[in-house]
């Protein structure tokens, strides 16, 4: 009966049921340069991996007899509604798993009703991007050029184009030591279609991608605030003092993130960044969190201690190796539906009921 009852469900390829199965997927299709620069991380990779440990250290304090028949995964970002507090962090070279790159992410964003992240390394332009999916939430990130012209240039561009957000990246003053990448040399073989001089029309390839501004300071925030009117989120904050400062310089939100442990490596897992963070600001910003997030409980504990929502990254990729725009629907469903379990399960009936009272962590 109950291989019967599998064949049916499955049909000719084995369903995948959680976002690890998706992992494993990529794994096995993907060629061995673009595995590695996907799952890599800088030096050892002990952040990395302990973005996803750290989640589990974390226990769960269920409530029950609560009318749980209603369950609504609706949140707000920089006032505007996503389906759920699921969305998509930026990540570079989308073409890489898949032909349509960028345009298929962003059009399954849409579908969601969820935010995409744009990335400055997107391989697709922001053009089509915007083509693709004309309807959706979007924000860009930006990787701070040196040339202040060319950052300008792109910024306006942005705006113009619909974005709802800047996301300045913090955490790349220089790149992370990612050793498969440097033994793939896989910077060689990319190129940027947006990242280009206004006084070249052509490509920068991903090798000569920087020079990322290495003297980008709290300072100079100023200076972005003076040419848009788009909301600033700064990506890249572990610390109160840097969210203090944050909240100092009038931004209006804070990523707390590691880079998916792709930086500095050894620094704090994002989840266990993310309390002193949300001390920090108290109240005044909103505070989202990227890095380790797998399953609908991670995203529970990471809005039960303060983040507003979360963003997938190397799931999002692995999800469109799989199918491109529908692998990606389906990784966005699927961890959905276990969010929307992991309320029901807690006795939280809208997002506005979870906090911090639903959290134990393990005794050392």
């Amino acid at each position: 009966m109950e291989d019967k009852m599998g064949s049916e469900c499955e049909g000719p390829e084995m369903s995948l049921v959680c976002l690890t199965d998706f992992q494993a997927h990529a794994r096995e299709h993907l060629s061995k340069s673009t595995r590695d620069f996907i799952e890599g991380g800088a030096d050892d990779s002990v952040t990395r991996d302990d973005n996803i440990a750290a989640f589990k250290r974390i226990h769960l304090r269920p409530r029950y007899l609560r009318d749980v028949s209603e369950v609504d995964t609706r949140t707000t970002i920089q006032g505007e509604e996503i389906s759920a507090p699921i969305c998509i962090a930026p990540t570079g070279f989308h073409c890489l798993v898949w032909p349509d790159g960028e345009m298929s992410t962003a059009r399954a964003a849409q579908a969601a009703g969820i935010c995409y992240i744009t990335s400055t390394f997107a391989s697709c332009s922001l053009e089509d991007i915007v083509i693709a999916a004309p309807e959706g939430l979007r924000w860009f990130q930006l990787y701070v050029h040196p040339d202040l012209q060319l950052n300008k240039q792109l910024i306006q561009r942005v705006e113009s184009l619909g974005f709802k957000a800047l996301v300045i990246t913090l955490d790349t003053p220089v790149c992370g030591n990612r050793r498969h990448d440097i033994r793939n040399q896989l910077r060689r073989n990319l190129t940027l279609t947006d990242l280009q001089s206004p006084k070249k029309g052509n490509s920068i390839p991903y090798f000569q991608m920087t020079p990322i501004s290495t003297s980008l300071c709290w300072n100079d925030l100023s200076w972005f605030q003076s040419i848009t009117r788009l909301p600033i989120i700064l990506k890249g904050i572990l610390t109160k003092e840097d969210a203090e400062l944050a909240v100092k310089h009038n931004v209006q939100g804070i990523i707390v993130s590691n880079h998916g442990g792709r930086q500095l490596d050894e620094v704090l897992a994002s989840i266990d960044a993310l309390t002193e963070v949300v001390a920090a600001v108290k109240g005044k910003i909103e505070v989202y969190l990227d890095g380790g997030v797998r399953t609908g409980n991670d995203v529970l504990k990471a809005l039960a201690l303060g983040a507003r929502c979360i963003f997938l990254g190397r799931p999002i990729l692995w999800g469109l190796a799989y199918k491109g725009e529908h692998g990606v629907k389906e990784v966005l469903n699927i961890l959905t539906n276990e969010f929307h379990t992991s309320m029901a399960l807690t006795g939280c009936r809208s997002v506005a009921e979870i906090n911090r009272n639903l959290i134990q962590f393990s005794r050392l």
